[in-house]
């Protein structure tokens, strides 16, 4: 049986070159997660403001970790990482042997237990490419990911649900972005949240992608007007 790939993910290898560097503390200061935590973990790499610049899936091998990211935002996140990198004995480069596999069947995303099962592994000439009944499937769930639907630098990291989406630890020491991140989280205030609406209740004014084929729109709106819309649970339940 073939593996249902996709395609539109890349996989980027942090691996230490000397014995005690530790890949998991270069990141943990970095990222929106809890990086001693196990794996896969789903976090963000934020602006200083707290916005989210990137979206991603942590996965440990060994003493390396590799970074499950959109494909298009793959090179800009390398040399994302590689600025904070300064002196610490990493390499930090996109991984071609490896390939990001998806089923909807299983519960491993760590963002919603119907998400579907989701690995990692060798790629072959004969995978099957899934992208399109993964971003279904996700839309259907009223899951956000990616620079079209997140943007970059507009959008709050707890305005994309990442509380509610386990993509957060507010355990952990400081890094990007925390600061606007944990006083939004103390103060329960999250004014603007991004959702999955029909099309026929879209507002245009604030879009963030449209998927005709599927008649969904992705769209930042404020708190206040969401309580007409047909939610998820998931999603309702944070704002009530």
């Amino acid at each position: 049986m073939r593996n249902t790939r996709l395609y539109d993910r890349h996989i980027i290898r942090l691996s230490p070159t000397e014995t005690g560097e530790d890949v998991r503390q270069f990141l943990q200061g970095l990222v929106t997660q809890d990086t001693a935590a196990e794996m896969p973990l789903w976090a963000g790499l934020l602006s200083p403001q707290g916005k989210a610049l990137f979206d991603f899936f942590l996965w440990a091998d060994g003493d390396d970790v590799l970074i499950d990211c959109e494909r298009v935002q793959a090179e800009a996140l390398v040399r994302r990482l590689s600025i904070y990198r300064l002196r610490r004995k990493i390499t930090i480069a996109m991984d071609p042997s490896c390939a990001v596999f998806w089923n909807a069947d299983g519960s491993s995303d760590p963002r919603h237990p119907d998400m579907g099962e989701r690995w990692l592994g060798a790629s072959a000439d004969d995978d099957v490419d899934v992208s399109a009944e993964y971003r279904a499937h996700r839309l259907a769930l009223g899951i956000t990911e990616g620079v079209a639907e997140l943007g970059s630098e507009q959008t709050l990291w707890l305005e994309v649900n990442a509380v509610e989406l386990n993509g957060v630890s507010f355990n952990k020491g400081c890094y990007v972005g925390q600061e606007n991140t944990a006083r939004m989280n103390w103060r329960q205030k999250v004014n603007r949240r991004l959702v999955v609406v029909p099309l026929e209740q879209a507002d245009l004014s604030r879009q963030r992608c449209a998927y005709p084929e599927l008649g969904l729109s992705a769209e930042l709106r404020r708190v206040e007007d969401m309580t007409m819309l047909k939610l998820p649970e998931w999603q309702r339940a944070a704002i009530t």
